[in-house]
């Protein structure tokens, strides 16, 4: 299968505690599953995007619920099973329905140990879109060089390279974090960035720039076009030395993790078809403002039918 879609990195088992319970209080905890790639997949996949995931995961009951829940979604995944590291897991805490805490332990994960072996280079250099993140170059140095060679990959074959800024604090330092995504930006074609992401890797501090200054900043390190997600305000995007703007719906924000990811995989499943970017912008604001009104990180990504349904407005891009 040709994939117009190539993503990479890690997914993990998740546990949910319910609403207002403390993990030290003993509660009974749902199983899931979460990844930022794999968030972009899934989305990408309910909008009939061929997509392909690429990671590793343990030979355990995690790393195989991990995979068969990400293939049931329609994701091609390619995921070497690692016989000597386990499946990473995260736990999320909520407090009146709101997610108050993710911890991770994900230290020494199967997919920590990505490796450029892990690759499918002829599957990279056949897709439109190879889409990767901060959080996989963050994991190990072994999976930061799998990121620069899928980068490299991409490049040759003239494959569009999409990367996503994701900073995560508890993964690396933020000297290294600056200095490394910095980096990844300048070799992306396209970059997601919130605004205190794009401080970071520009260097500016909190506030001292508008929106536009740091598209036009990240923008300046070579990507062709930059992407700063708003969150409630929409999203803007700076392309060809022009800035344009996409407000949100208001909605009832249940949950908002996963609303970064929701909104990189409607802005990519509109790219793919060959949408302009203002139909991007918007494409994105729906899929994140779906996945916000229901609590999980990826199950209110929305089927074709069903974004049609959000906003009729849309209906000749969706087809």
């Amino acid at each position: 299968m040709t994939a117009a879609v190539v993503t990479l990195g890690e997914t993990m088992a998740l546990l949910t505690a319910p609403s207002g319970r403390h993990l030290r209080g003993g509660t009974q905890l749902p199983i899931g599953i979460g990844g930022a790639e794999s968030n972009v997949a899934i989305g990408l996949a309910r909008l009939d995007v061929p997509v392909t995931w690429i990671s590793r995961v343990g030979d355990d009951a995690f790393g195989a619920m991990v995979t068969r829940e990400i293939r049931a979604e329609g994701v091609r995944v390619v995921a070497a099973v690692d016989t000597t590291a386990p499946t990473g897991l995260m736990v999320k805490e909520h407090l009146h329905g709101t997610p108050v805490r993710v911890r991770y332990y994900r230290a020494g994960s199967a997919a920590s140990r990505l490796s450029p072996a892990d690759l499918d280079t002829p599957l990279i250099a056949g897709a439109q879109v190879l889409h990767l993140s901060g959080i996989t170059a963050a994991l190990s140095p072994t999976a930061l060089e799998t990121v620069r060679e899928a980068i490299r990959i991409a490049r040759d074959a003239g494959t569009l390279v999409s990367f996503d800024v994701n900073h995560r604090v508890a993964l690396w330092s933020t000297e290294r974090a600056a200095e490394v995504l910095r980096a990844l930006c300048g070799q992306a074609d396209l970059v997601f960035a919130g605004v205190t992401e794009a401080e970071l890797v520009l260097g500016t501090p909190s506030g001292s720039a508008g929106e536009d200054a740091l598209a036009a900043g990240l923008a300046d390190l070579g990507p062709a076009t930059v992407v700063l997600k708003l969150g409630a305000a929409g999203a803007l995007a700076r392309t060809d030395g022009a800035t344009l703007r996409a407000a949100a719906e208001p909605i009832e924000v249940v949950d908002p993790v996963g609303a970064g990811d929701a909104f990189v995989a409607g802005y990519l499943s509109a790219l793919t078809g060959g949408r302009p970017v203002d139909v991007c912008l918007r494409r994105g604001n729906q899929l994140g403002g779906a996945v916000c009104r229901v609590p999980g990180d990826w199950e209110g990504l929305p089927t074709r039918d069903e974004l049609q349904r959000l906003g009729s407005h849309l209906e000749d891009v969706v087809r």
